[in-house]
């Protein structure tokens, strides 16, 4: 088979793993393992583990640390600090100790037996090092979907993963030096340990300034094909350099990414190097997932069912324990046992090198591979169910979920017709500012318990609640509200509120912020009332700024932009005339409002056009049916009962237009 015979194959492979895992929800990294088995060289024989191709994988996990290396900069380990040193130091070292102390027990029990257990103390550290793994890619990626990654078991669990990662770099130096005798061992890690203090010295110390000196003269050039090369350079150009100084590739990947961390370019890099990493990094599964000999594990289903289901347990149990021991609430310490209690990627790289040094023996590779990807497996559904498992294991958990939604009832029972915010950051404050302003009441939902307590204490209507739960939104009185505002740009999270407000209460209005309009059709389709994208906004006072300073009268400037909007914002026409004061200067002006058809209306089935609403001075804006989805009107647009029509026109025309609506 050649080269691109090879490659070929490869991507066909990766291809068809990721539509079918995309397609039953699932990480792509468990579609690279899957296809790696049937391809590999023990299933199908489409391929072999070639040592090329085994090199190329590696880069997969280069890639990987470098990006870790971004993510680890001294603010964020400063606020993780005791979930990085404590729980998680405690979690890999208690794990790595336990195998070790499991595998004395056995070999103690197997000798009383008269038999040998062939596996020895160094192999069982390299087995407890990868069983201390747990699974970034895909833990990380299920709490983004859940908007977990902000509530409190998801910053233990990123403290955790974070450690986790941070103790592969001396785990990569140690595995290798395990081979040899005790005076050896002791001298290759002292002078591993040496040649790796004296290189991130210099790194870290010296680096940091050259690398923002070479980036940014680099960046000076305006060429993205030579600050992509300069990347590659400088990333593979550390791990080459750390692997001659007789250490590993991806410790100088996760030094460069240290390094990069520090500087202004940042978010770009991480842009850049996303499709190397995960390009890589799935051809590192894959090369996994061949080295997984499927005829063993039928002989020995029972040695893969205990190596899949103990550890489970034993992790799970051990990461909940160390949670409570540092004062963590029951039930955010059995979430994050029940995220972390799988495999991960890592393992996988801790133990192809333990098998490569012959620490392992060759007939427990394929039942600890198999094991670790079972387990990686039922994370999903361990993730899914989590909330049902520990409230059947913690009767304090339902009672402080209890607690916390009787609180936000507590505060929004005596609400009607009020706005409920999600999202109590700078814009869901402003609104809050303003309705306070206008005596509209208010009920704001936010995760930030230290932005809660404050605002709480400050006298604001807000309370610590997760807008994307229905629990939440019919505790803040959702049935009664006159409109839900998404105050913060996420569009999972407005997509799952929509859905919510969609299926609890289709008649209350929703406003979505969104950073520009890439998603404002699903958003609509969704049931948004409207959308308002940062960017178009920024664009029209930038654009307003620039006419007035070029010499354009501010009258006409403020003109082009109202008509601008009135273009963009169907519901905003009338405002921009002051439709909303009953003041003596904008009494006769022209506003909105809002009138819902009786559900027996006179009117159902008729088109819209029959009502002759122009001939009374009044124009029809928009119109939501009952079930909450927004129409675009025309004339030949059908009325039915519950619609919701908004209307604009002067006060007299508005009473009279409702008054036939709604008789």
């Amino acid at each position: 088979m050649t080269s691109l015979d090879l490659a070929l194959l490869y991507l066909v492979a990766a291809v068809l793993g990721v539509v079918v895992c995309r397609s039953l929800k699932l990480p792509p990294m468990l579609g690279y393992l899957a296809v790696g088995v049937l391809i590999g060289p023990n299933a199908l024989a489409f391929a072999h583990d070639s040592a090329g191709i085994q090199y190329l994988a590696e880069f997969g996990v280069v890639f990987l640390m470098f990006a870790i290396g971004l993510e680890f900069n001294l603010p964020k380990l400063r606020a993780l600090r005791t979930a990085v040193f404590g729980l998680g130091m405690s979690q890999v070292v208690l794990t790595i100790a336990g195998a070790v102390a499991g595998n004395v027990m056995l070999t103690m029990g197997f000798a009383m037996l008269g038999r040998a257990w062939d596996l020895g103390w160094q192999g069982a550290l390299v087995l407890g090092a990868a069983m201390a793994m747990s699974s970034t890619a895909i833990v990380v990626k299920l709490m983004a979907e859940r908007l977990e990654l902000e509530s409190p078991h998801g910053k233990l669990v990123m403290g955790v993963l974070l450690f986790q990662d941070l103790a592969v770099v001396p785990l990569l130096v140690l595995i290798p030096a395990l081979n040899s005798s005790g005076g050896a061992m002791a001298e290759a890690l002292a002078w591993a340990g040496l040649k790796a203090a004296v290189l991130l010295t210099l790194l870290l110390y010296g680096g940091q300034k050259l690398m923002r000196w070479w980036l940014t003269l680099v960046a000076r050039r305006k060429s993205d094909e030579l600050f992509m090369l300069n990347l590659l350079l400088v990333t593979l150009g550390l791990a080459w350099m750390t692997e001659h100084a007789g250490l590993s590739l991806a410790l100088g990947a996760f030094v460069a990414g240290m390094l990069i961390a520090e500087t202004e370019y940042k978010h770009q890099v991480e842009t850049d190097i996303r499709p190397f990493h995960d390009v890589l990094l799935g051809l590192f599964f894959i090369t996994i997932g061949m080295k997984l000999d499927w005829r063993p594990l039928v002989d020995s289903w029972w040695l893969v069912i205990p190596l899949t289901a103990l550890p489970i347990l034993a992790k799970f149990a051990l990461i909940a324990g160390l949670a409570r021991v540092f004062k963590t609430p029951p039930g955010v310490a059995l979430r994050t046992g029940l995220y972390l209690a799988q495999a991960g990627e890592f393992g996988f790289v801790l133990l192809t090198l333990g098998a490569q040094h012959q620490l392992i023996a060759a007939q427990w590779v394929s039942p600890v591979l198999a094991s670790m990807v079972l387990s990686m497996l039922a994370t999903p559904i361990l993730i899914m169910y989590s909330n049902r498992i520990v409230m059947k294991l913690s009767s304090s958990d339902w009672l402080m979920q209890s607690v916390q939604l009787t609180t936000i009832a507590k505060k929004s029972i005596k609400a009607e017709a009020h706005v409920i915010i999600c999202g109590y950051g700078r814009s869901g404050q402003n609104l809050a500012r303003l309705l306070e302003g206008e005596h509209i009441p208010y009920m704001a939902l936010d995760l930030d318990p230290d932005r809660v307590r404050q605002a709480a204490a400050a006298g604001q209507s807000v309370v610590f609640g997760d807008a994307a739960k229905v629990q939440s939104l019919m505790a803040a009185g959702l049935a009664r509200a006159s409109a839900v505002v998404v105050s913060y740009h996420d569009t999972p999270s407005a997509l799952k509120i929509l859905n919510l407000v969609q299926q609890h209460a289709p008649r209350v209005p929703v406003v979505v912020r969104t950073i520009d309009d890439s998603d404002l059709e699903r958003l609509k389709a969704a049931g948004a009332t409207e959308v308002v994208p940062e960017a178009i906004e920024g664009s029209l006072m930038l654009a307003s700024h620039a006419l007035a300073l070029v010499g354009v009268p501010m009258r006409r400037v403020i003109r082009i932009t109202r008509d601008a909007r009135d273009k963009r914002y169907g519901l905003l026409r009338g405002y921009f005339h002051g439709a909303d004061d009953d003041t003596a200067d904008e009494i006769d002006q022209a506003r909105l409002a809002s009138v819902t058809l009786p559900t027996a209306s006179p009117h159902a089935g008729e088109p819209l056009e029959a009502l002759a609403l122009h001939a009374l001075g009044v124009a029809v804006v928009s119109l939501r049916r009952a079930s909450g989805k927004t129409v675009i009107v025309d004339d030949a647009t059908a009325l039915a009962g519950g619609d919701t029509l908004v209307i604009s026109g002067m006060p007299a025309a508005l009473a009279l237009a409702e008054a036939k609506l709604i008789g």
